[in-house]
């Protein structure tokens, strides 16, 4: 047993590492050479971020950089702690400083994105008095959830998920330590699967088989006996936090590159791994009106479909409509001509000023708004040929064609490009 672990300690704990060199994983960081270990040897600790998905260390660093510094070490947990937690740290670090051992002090704040504004700030003066080193652990961009002070004051570090083999190490040392019955290969493989990255997560799973496999007299942990312990296989998936987000992006891609094989593979992704499928039809419907556009207008229509039939269905017989609706929209003719005009618009309209509406436009409701001329002049076009009023204008007066809307040589609006041009050429022959 390592020196210093209680017997009855969590898995997770018994095991946490006791110097650099027992950590697996994140050499990027902690390898001969590499930032985080070059500043653990210099002697003077300095306020960072720890950036990285779940399991991947950020705790463990946090209380390494404390022992290899002997500072104290304080830890605020940003989900349960407030501005009390943030004053007792600074009255510790004071009395650290300020008594015989004139020790240091390293506040280390757990999900520090889940902090405001006036809390992160909170910790700003002291940082720079040098009060303590400030450490952050984030699973989400601090670019978007740390207070731009506060990061211009801490270097950001960037965790990687665990690799198989990095896992797989894990699982040694924990079958060393005595504290897991031997696993055949299958089942070995199939746990570090289902940890996806995660060393808490397969840590904790290992210590819930280890007591179901000692109550069983279990003298090998098989992979039939661990699918039917776990159940239903599922990955670890992060809603709402950056993970989520790429899946996101990359499934939006995925269909926007027109390729079903991939577009199915992340909706897939997602939806094994706790997505809301509503959520995934409601992404659809908005990938349907930007990226397919008037190219093929029963996609929007289709995406629509899709997300009734599951409210009807509800999971799993309603994830094959969302399916069938992914496949369409990756293979459907691409237009964001209707996106990109809409946004030209809006960028166009902020800007300029606001111009009155011409007199032959302006509704005429009243006989005073018919004798102030409103409405004067107006074609109306259905009773022209063809339905058009060709040399009507429609824009405020002196206003220039902006030509927002350029159809694209693609699905119908090749058909709605040809349509325009003839519209066009009519206004320009009636001039």
């Amino acid at each position: 047993m390592p020196k210093g672990s209680v017997p009855h300690a969590p898995l997770a704990e018994r095991l946490r590492p006791k110097s650099l060199g027992e950590v697996v994983g994140q050499q990027h960081l902690l390898g001969e050479g590499m930032p985080l270990r070059i500043a653990f040897e210099s002697g003077q600790p300095h306020s960072c971020i720890l950036w990285g998905p779940p399991g991947t260390g950020k705790t463990t660093i946090a209380r390494l950089m404390a022992d290899a510094f002997d500072a104290q070490f304080i830890s605020i947990s940003a989900v349960l702690g407030g501005v009390k937690d943030i004053r007792d740290a600074v009255e510790a670090a004071q009395r650290a400083r300020d008594g015989l051992q004139q020790q240091r002090t390293i506040v280390f704040v757990d999900e520090v994105h889940r902090f405001n504004k006036s809390q992160q700030d909170a910790f700003l003066p002291h940082v720079e008095s040098g009060l303590f080193t400030f450490i952050g652990a984030t699973t989400e961009n601090p670019s978007f959830e740390v207070n731009s002070a506060l990061l211009s004051r801490a270097a950001v570090y960037v965790l990687q998920p665990l690799t198989e083999a990095d896992l797989q190490q894990i699982v040694g040392k924990a079958q060393a330590l005595g504290a897991v019955p031997p696993l055949e290969p299958a089942a070995l493989s199939r746990l570090v699967a289902y940890a996806d990255g995660d060393a808490r997560r397969l840590l904790n799973t290992l210590e819930t088989l280890a007591v179901a496999a000692t109550q069983e007299q279990l003298g090998e942990i098989t992979d039939a006996w661990l699918l039917k312990v776990l159940g239903e296989r599922m990955r670890r998936y992060d809603k709402g936090g950056e993970q989520f987000y790429d899946t996101i992006s990359a499934l939006h891609k995925s269909v926007r590159g027109s390729d079903p094989d991939a577009a199915l593979y992340w909706l897939i992704r997602m939806l094994d791994g706790g997505a809301d499928p509503r959520y995934m039809a409601r992404r659809m419907i908005r990938m349907a009106a930007e990226d397919v556009g008037l190219a093929d207008p029963r996609a929007l229509r289709l995406a629509l479909d899709s997300a009734e039939v599951y409210e009807r269905l509800g999971s799993p017989e309603g994830e094959l409509a969302l399916a069938e609706c992914v496949v369409y929209l990756a293979m459907a003719p691409k237009s964001n001509a209707v996106y990109n005009a809409f946004n030209e618009a809006r960028a166009f309209v902020r800007k300029d000023g606001t111009r009155p509406v011409p007199m032959h436009l302006r509704n005429a409701p009243t006989q005073l708004m018919k004798d102030l001329a409103y409405g004067k002049g107006y074609r109306y076009a259905h009773d022209e040929a063809g339905g058009f009023a060709a040399g009507e204008t429609y824009l405020p007066d002196g206003m220039a064609p902006p030509g927002f809307y350029r159809p694209v040589d693609r699905g119908l609006e090749i058909r709605i490009a040809e349509k325009l041009r003839e519209l066009r050429r009519l206004n320009d022959e009636s001039s």
